[in-house]
């Protein structure tokens, strides 16, 4: 008769228990939801071409301090931070893929409420990708299709999991005109419409406190306050500008803990004014970090793609929102390319001496004869030449938009706007300011079926450069809360992982 053996008999089921919990633990670390490294803009999009100078550049998620800490943690430097000891919670990134909030999250702190959401944004955009399908909780009225896109299933699923989970604080300190308010038309207006779009609270990326805020707003406007302090301009130094937003800075790093938490990552100023870019000559590393949405996108003036948002420009007249839409079939199109101006930049001056009223295919003006309208004008054109002025950013990019043209956008170092989504490839030329001579010869080499769907395109993209008040879904300002939002996304709190 066989003797039992206790030894083996006990120890062979505790080494399978062990075995099938570290199998168990194994699969739950590979989990797409647990996975804690960030999503780069080159893994959820294509790498953007080399000829629209957008370089990307690492963002570095270890940051120093400008301002002495209010907190003792030094873990949480980077974007996205919420107070540890907060009572309202991130309830924005706090709900379960079908909105339910379950009661393991409710019991994280503030600062895990928001890794999770981040991750699972992650891991949905990532699916999204793999299976170039989207998920949504709600019925999608508009889905992104076509080349236009670097990865339409990568930007729909972005958006989708935006709204679902971003949240912005504007701080509330500061009084008008320097703070809390801007121009709403004229060459600076998205200043104002932006700023205003905020303050009314009425989107639902507004956060309620800003403990559940991913991201914080400075709501001043470079415009006023170079309307106020610069007027009349007979001083031309940066000091005053830069004085009073690094004023502001330490004021709100003073009365809060988050500046300090991220040293400014979780932080933007937006301003359409040429002189913005100016704040950072000072105190280079207060800025260092900060989130910059500019007009003025000029990778030679310390602008980065991988960290700052290129805004378009949008000349807006009073009671209006923008230039009108025109659409003109491609056969009535009897003009080359089309440009009007002052002569005003390098890049104009350029433009001028090479076409300037010298060709009847290339039409280039200082000033529009009298028998043409200027928006009719744009409309007649197959191409619409959109040189930069003084800085680097066009208002006639949106214009040429608007007209249904195809592009010529003429510069060097623009980050062309929404970059990260749109190829712009597809709907536009680029023409460096050396190849200026050679503009009629490099449209004329566009095969007319290129043309015909480049044209076909840019009116795909006209809903993504219209301003909405209300906003409407993916229109021009809710796009600029798109960049931000991969801004935020791009960069992960080290709270799991430590």
């Amino acid at each position: 008769m066989a003797t039992l053996n206790p030894t083996r008999d006990v120890v062979f089921p505790v080494l399978l228990f062990l075995l099938l919990l570290l199998l168990l633990l194994a699969f739950f670390y590979l989990s797409p939801i647990n996975q804690n490294f960030p999503l780069t803009f080159d893994s959820l999009f294509s790498t953007p071409p080399s000829d629209l100078q957008t370089t990307h550049q690492t963002v570095q998620t270890q940051r120093a301090t400008p301002f002495p800490s209010s907190s003792s943690d030094e873990n949480l430097s980077t974007r996205g931070w919420v107070p540890s000891n907060s009572t309202g919670g991130a309830s924005s990134t706090s709900t379960s893929d079908d909105g339910s909030i379950s009661k393991e999250i409710l019991k994280m702190s503030p600062e895990k409420q928001i890794e999770k959401g981040l991750a699972r944004a992650r891991a949905a955009i990532k699916e999204a990708i793999r299976s170039r399908n989207y998920t949504s909780r709600k019925e999608e009225t508009f889905i992104p299709r076509g080349d236009v896109y670097r990865n339409p299933c990568a930007f729909h699923q972005s958006y989708i999991e935006m709204e679902k989970r971003f949240k912005i604080w504007t701080y509330i300190e500061g009084d008008v005109p320097l703070v809390h308010d801007g121009p709403v038309n004229n060459i600076y207006a998205i200043e104002g419409q932006f700023m205003d779009e905020l303050e009314r609270g009425k989107s639902q990326l507004v956060a309620r406190h800003p403990d559940e805020a991913h991201i914080f707003n400075l709501p001043i406007s470079i415009t006023r306050i170079v309307q106020c302090m610069y007027t009349p301009q007979i001083n031309y130094t940066a000091n005053y500008l830069e004085n009073l937003v690094t004023d502001y800075i330490q004021l709100i790093a003073d009365k809060y803990p988050y500046w300090n938490k991220s040293s400014g990552a979780d932080h933007f100023l937006l301003s359409c004014h040429d002189w913005a870019p100016g704040i950072s000559i000072i105190t280079p590393d207060l800025y260092k970090n900060f989130i910059q949405v500019l007009c003025n996108a000029n990778t030679s003036e310390r602008f980065q793609p991988m960290r700052d948002i290129s805004l378009p420009e949008v000349n807006i007249p009073s009671g209006k929102l923008g230039p009108p839409h025109l659409d003109k079939p491609p056969n009535h199109r009897h003009i080359l390319a089309f440009f009007v101006d002052r002569e005003s930049g390098y890049m104009q001056t350029l433009l001028f001496n090479s076409w300037k009223e010298n060709d009847n295919e290339i039409q280039v003006y200082e000033h529009l004869p009298k028998n043409k309208s200027y928006s009719e004008s744009m409309a007649d054109n197959r191409f619409c030449l959109c040189p930069s002025g003084w800085e680097v950013a066009s208002p006639r990019i949106v214009e040429a938009i608007a007209a249904r043209c195809v592009l010529v956008i003429i510069s060097d170092y623009y980050v062309l706007s929404f970059n990260e989504v749109l190829d712009w490839s597809k709907f536009s030329v680029h023409v460096p300011s050396n190849k200026i001579p050679e503009i009629k010869r490099i449209l004329k080499a566009v095969p007319i079926n290129r043309y015909l769907e480049m044209q076909k395109r840019v009116r795909q993209l006209q809903r993504h450069f219209v301003i909405n008040r209300p906003t409407k879904l993916y229109d021009l300002l809710n796009m600029i809360f798109h960049s931000i939002w991969l801004r935020w996304l791009n960069v992960r709190l080290p709270l799991l992982s430590s």
